[in-house]
C-alpha cells in the first residue's frame, strides 16, 4: 500500500478554517488529474435526498475536497459510529502488540480469562487473531442474542459461556462480544482502560480527543460499538490507514498491522463477496477493493486505497425500519456517484477478477 507523499497533512484542518469546507479544491498538478476535476454535483444532491444522512466528506492525499452536512449537522456534530468502533479496536490491538503488552495474533485468550472458562480447552485455544476475525466459534451475542447479552450483569462472562458452535478459525459468525472480549483483554494487558489507551495511543497523535462511552457492569468499556467521532476525526482515522499507520511523521499504527488488518481473511455467511480483515469489513466497490468501516445506521470510512481517497458518512444511528434501505442507498452512493466518478478522473482502471456485495 505505498501512497504518495501527502500534500497537506489532514491534521491541519483542525487548526485552520478550509475552503474545502463547501467546495471542491485543487490538488498538485503531478496527480494524473487534478482533484477540482472530480465532480461530486450527482452525489451531494442524492445526499440531500436521504432524510437520516448527516454527513458526507471525501478526502484524497489528505485533502477535504468534499464536506457536505444535512438535516442539522455540522462539522462539530459528533456522530456515534456503532459497530464501526470495532475498527478502532483493532487498531489498538496491533498497537498494544507493537508496544510488547501482547505477544501478538496468536496468543490464546485463555491467558486473560482462566477464570471464566475454567477446563474448555478448546475456548481456552481461541486466539486474538480469532477475535478480530469474527472466527472465535462461539454462537453470536449480536442479532438474536444482543439483547439478552447487554442485559446481563457481566457481558464477558456471558460471551464466554456461549456455546462453541464451529472449531475456532473455520467460518465467520458476526458478534460483538468478540471485540468486547479484545477490549476485556487490552484493560488487563495495558493496565489502563479501554478509553485510556484509546487516547493516550491513536487519538492524541491523531490530534483530537475521545469521549468517553458505555461500559459493562464490570466497568470495561464496551468493545465494538458506541464509540463517538466527528466526521473530520473518521475521516483522519481512515487516512491514517491510507498513510501505511503515519501522521505527522510518526507510526501510530505498524504498517504491517495495517496491511493485515485490511486483507480478506474470511467470507461473511451472509453475503457472497463481502470479506473481513481485521475488524474491517472488504468489498468492491467500482470495481476496486475497498476496505470499510461499517456502524449501525449508516456509519461508514470507505478506504479507497488505488485512489488514495477516504469516504465517510454519518446518519442518524437511532434504530429505524429504513436502516436497510439506508445502508444501500449510501452503498449505491459512494459507488456511483463518489468512487466511480473520482475512478474515471483519475483514471484508475478497474480490477479484474473479482467481485461486489452490498
Amino acid at each position: 500500500m505505498h501512497q504518495p507523499p501527502r500534500v497537506k497533512p489532514l491534521l491541519a484542518l483542525f487548526l485552520a478554517a478550509s475552503s474545502c469546507a463547501t467546495a471542491i479544491c485543487a490538488q498538485p498538478a503531478q496527480e494524473p488529474a487534478p482533484a477540482a476535476d472530480i465532480r461530486f454535483d450527482a452525489a451531494i444532491e442524492q445526499a440531500a435526498r436521504l432524510p437520516r444522512l448527516q454527513s458526507l466528506l471525501v478526502s484524497r492525499s489528505g485533502e477535504l475536497i468534499l464536506e457536505r452536512y444535512f438535516n442539522g449537522s455540522d462539522p462539530t456534530t459528533p456522530a456515534n459510529i456503532k459497530s464501526a468502533s470495532k475498527s478502532v479496536i483493532s487498531a489498538l490491538v496491533g498497537i498494544a502488540i507493537a508496544q510488547g503488552h501482547l505477544e501478538g495474533v496468536d496468543q490464546p485468550i485463555g491467558d486473560f480469562f482462566a477464570e471464566e472458562i475454567g477446563d474448555d480447552a478448546a475456548k481456552a485455544a481461541i486466539t486474538i487473531e480469532d477475535l478480530l476475525t469474527m472466527q472465535s466459534g462461539l454462537e453470536t451475542t449480536s442479532n438474536r442474542n444482543y439483547g439478552a447479552w447487554v442485559l446481563s450483569p457481566d457481558w464477558v462472562r456471558f460471551a464466554l459461556r456461549q456455546p462453541l458452535e464451529v472449531a475456532p478459525g473455520t467460518a465467520m459468525e458476526y458478534s460483538t462480544g468478540n471485540t468486547h472480549l479484545l477490549s476485556a483483554i487490552l484493560t488487563t494487558a495495558t493496565n489502563r482502560t479501554t478509553l485510556v489507551f484509546a487516547r493516550e495511543a491513536l487519538a492524541a497523535p491523531l490530534g483530537f480527543s475521545l469521549p468517553g462511552w458505555p461500559r459493562d457492569p464490570q466497568g470495561i468499556y464496551f468493545g465494538g460499538n458506541d464509540m463517538e467521532m466527528t466526521p473530520r476525526q473518521m475521516v483522519a482515522f481512515g487516512e491514517l490507514y491510507l498513510n501505511e499507520g503515519r501522521v505527522d511523521g510518526r507510526q501510530v499504527i505498524p504498517r504491517e498491522w495495517v496491511t493485515a488488518s485490511l486483507e480478506p481473511r474470511t467470507e461473511s455467511r451472509r453475503e457472497r463477496g463481502r470479506y473481513y480483515g481485521y475488524g474491517w469489513w472488504i468489498r468492491q466497490t467500482a470495481g476496486l477493493q475497498t476496505p470499510y468501516a461499517w456502524g449501525y445506521g449508516g456509519q461508514f470510512i470507505v478506504l479507497v486505497p488505488q485512489l488514495d481517497l477516504v469516504v465517510v458518512t454519518t446518519s442518524d444511528s437511532t434504530p429505524s425500519p429504513e436502516r436497510r434501505s439506508q445502508r444501500r442507498r449510501i452503498f449505491d452512493l459512494v459507488e456511483d456517484l463518489v468512487v466511480a466518478p473520482a475512478s474515471a478522473a483519475l483514471d484508475v482502471a478497474p480490477e479484474r477478477n473479482q467481485g461486489n456485495a452490498g
